[in-house]
Parts: C-alpha cells; structure tokens; sequence
C-alpha cells in the first residue's frame, strides 16, 4: 500500500511538472529501460531517446487527470518502452523478438497511439507553419508564443490600429488552419 502511495504522489508531481518526482522517476526506472534497450540492438543513446519519449506518453496520461495506473511506474514505462523499441527496430528493418522480458507488461498501445497521433499533428502544424509565409508566421508567433498584445503587434508590423492587427490575425489564423486540415486530410489518406 505505502509503495503504491508513493507512486501515485509521483504520477501528481509528474502532472504538475515537479522536479523531485520527474527526477525520482527517472532514478527509479531509466537503468531497466537502458538494459532493455541496449541488450535488444540498441546504444545509450537509444535508451536515452525511448525512455525520454516513454515518460513523455506516461507525462500525457498523467495530465489527462483521468489516468489511473493500475500496475507499478516501473511496469508502465516498461511497456511503452518496449512497445517504442519495437516499433523503431521494425521500421529500421532490425525487429528481433525482445523475448528475455524483465517483468510483466501492460497493454499501452493505446497510449502510444495517441502519443504518436499528437506527435504527427504536431508535425503538421509545424509544416503548415513553415508554409503560411510572413507576415502570417511571424505575427502568429508574436500572438501566440510571444505573448504580444495586438497593440504591441499592431505597432511592431505597422498596422494603423489593434484592430487591423487583429483582423489580419484572424485572417492569417484561417490560412494556417486551412493549410493544416488540407495537410492533415492528406496525411490521413496516406497512412
């Protein structure tokens, strides 16, 4: 009971980005991982990669606020590492059968999938980014990642007013969404 307390502490300081429980989290779990990896065709390097991207997805589920683990930290990154490792070695052409298991796994292809489906989405917003061409991108970014009011945007991209600078914020906003969604029909079509 108190070790399964002390990891649901850990999956709430995980949600809410605590240094202490992503470091104990780390400490506890990443040399199982590093095995796993490194004794299945794998280097450091890719140990490092999958269990950063294995506590990414267990990061996600956590934020969820509905996620309620039913089986060790330990366990869970286990799987969604294994089941990442996996994936990578198919795709590299280099699948070889992880049979010497430490322990038990559960079912986390559903997690993955999400992962991976938010990562892609992710990907195509950054492209559709690229795409839309100034001034869109960077008034996009000084709205959205910047912070800038639309006065401060307004003056900063000589427009005669804020509502110009919001206008043409709107305008550009439904050219970044259009070329997303036409990006993400395709991508969907394809996969």
């Amino acid at each position: 009971m108190n070790t399964n307390l002390k990891e649901q502490e850990l999956i709430k300081g995980l949600a809410l980005n605590e240094k202490g429980a992503i470091e104990t989290i780390y400490k506890d779990n990443f040399a199982v991982i590093q095995h796993l990896i490194i004794n299945n065709n794998g280097s450091e390097d890719d140990a490092k990669d999958i269990f950063q991207e294995a506590v990414i997805v267990l990061y996600e589920k956590a934020k969820s606020g509905v996620f309620e683990l039913n089986c060790q930290i330990k366990t869970y990154l286990y799987s969604v590492s294994k089941r990442l490792w996996l994936k990578r070695l198919q795709k590299n052409n280099r699948f070889e059968l992880l049979a010497n298991g430490v322990e038990e796994t559960v079912h986390v292809e559903e997690d993955i999938s999400l992962h991976e489906k938010r990562d892609d989405e992710f990907g195509m917003m950054e492209h559709a980014m690229t795409n839309i061409g100034e001034p869109c991108k960077s008034l996009l970014e000084a709205y959205y990642i910047h912070k800038q009011n639309m006065q401060e945007i307004s003056e900063a991209f000589g427009y005669t007013n804020a509502d110009n600078a919001k206008n043409q914020k709107y305008k550009c906003l439904m050219r970044l969404k259009k070329l997303f969604f036409a990006q993400y029909k395709n991508g969907n079509k394809n996969g």
